[in-house]
């Protein structure tokens, strides 16, 4: 007969949370003799304590290689919840901090350039306007990173303001909760130098000679220039330039040499500053749903719900229209509130391109 063991009596009189700091110390440095020096402890006693620790759990945790020591399958798996153990823990000093004041907390928020430089730049300016004492500590995401969220997943931030992944589904609904706040929308825009920039109308077909920045190839702003052209039976603009870079847009979009694909709320924002004007052309399937990324089943810090709210705010007011009724399913929903009907207009949409940043 198997044995039975008690776990939750093993675990609450032999695990402590001195001996998984240990351990984590130990496979952070590498050695049981740096970790030692690291805590102020003698290297006799960091191998006790991951001793213990092994024979409470009966398996081996850690082994020694040419490169020092590494942990097993066994103990991968117990850093990682413990990681999550120690993340609450501190989560929870912080919320008992910010309960006496939740507007003196902190925030800590992952974000590529955009929506960054669209959408963070005036949520965090609402945020500390309103609660002058709330630190926001920004985390910039890399183009590998989308789709991914590994800063959630190692809770070194508490949410992502991110474009939606679409569809949003399978391990990502298992791992991450997701709330949609508003659509962003991609547009041409060309320098106040250019001769483009003072026309009321602009045929496509008049373009097709122009140097194009675009984003790379497989992102919403590209796909969605190209495929305007390709709907009106046009061969592909001339791209001088690729770079997922809205920085380098904006500027190289100075200079009026280039016609440049733009996130709406980057124009909005930075226009008159770059003396960038939107071209009069309307590009299909150019929307962007954007929207917050959090950890499933991982309660948010109170600060970090009136981040959440902040950003409810400002990108409610900043929101580009919502698809065509027509091109989502939504017609002869009249009834419905503007905000609903961006709801469900997302909810159809999840299904149909990919995750990108603009």
């Amino acid at each position: 007969m198997a044995k039975i063991v008690d776990w939750d009596s093993r675990i609450g009189r032999r695990v402590r949370l001195r001996d998984l700091h240990i351990l984590f110390a130990v496979v952070q440095h590498g050695s049981m003799a740096k970790a030692g020096v690291h805590l102020g402890m003698s290297q006799s006693a960091v191998s006790q304590a991951i001793a213990s620790i092994e024979h409470t759990l009966d398996v081996r945790l850690l082994d020694r290689t040419s490169r020092g020591v590494e942990p097993t399958i066994f103990g991968t798996a117990l850093l990682r919840r413990g990681r999550a153990v120690f993340d609450e823990l501190r989560l929870g000093v912080k919320e008992i901090e910010c309960l006496a004041d939740p507007a003196a907390g902190e925030v800590r928020i992952a974000c590529p350039e955009w929506p960054g430089a669209g959408f963070l730049s005036p949520i965090i300016d609402h945020l500390s306007l309103r609660y002058p004492r709330v630190t926001a500590h920004v985390h910039v995401l890399g183009g590998s990173a989308y789709g991914q969220y590994p800063e959630l997943l190692e809770r070194r931030v508490d949410a992502s303001l991110v474009l939606l992944p679409q569809p949003f589904d399978g391990e990502l609904a298992r791992e991450f909760d997701a709330e949609f706040l508003c659509y962003d929308e991609i547009c041409l825009a060309a320098g106040s130098r250019s001769r483009w920039s003072s026309r009321r109308k602009i045929d496509l077909a008049e373009l097709g000679d122009e140097p194009f920045i675009l984003p790379d190839a497989e992102l919403t702003g590209a796909t969605a220039v190209i495929g305007a052209f390709r709907a009106r039976g046009l061969p592909p603009p001339r791209i001088a330039v690729t770079t997922v870079s809205v920085h380098l847009r904006n500027f190289l979009g100075m200079s009026g040499r280039f016609i440049v694909a733009l996130p709406v709320s980057i124009l909005n924002l930075y226009g008159d500053l770059f003396r960038l004007k939107r071209l009069p052309i309307e590009l299909p399937n150019a929307q962007l749903p954007v929207g917050i990324i959090t950890l499933k089943n991982r309660t948010l810090s109170p600060t970090a719900e009136l981040f959440i709210a902040c950003a409810r705010e400002v990108t409610k007011s900043m929101a580009a229209a919502p698809p065509r009724a027509k091109r989502v399913g939504l017609a002869g929903k009249s009834n419905h509130s503007e905000r609903n009907a961006r709801r469900a207009s997302v909810r159809v949409r999840l299904g149909h391109s990919d995750t990108d940043p603009a």
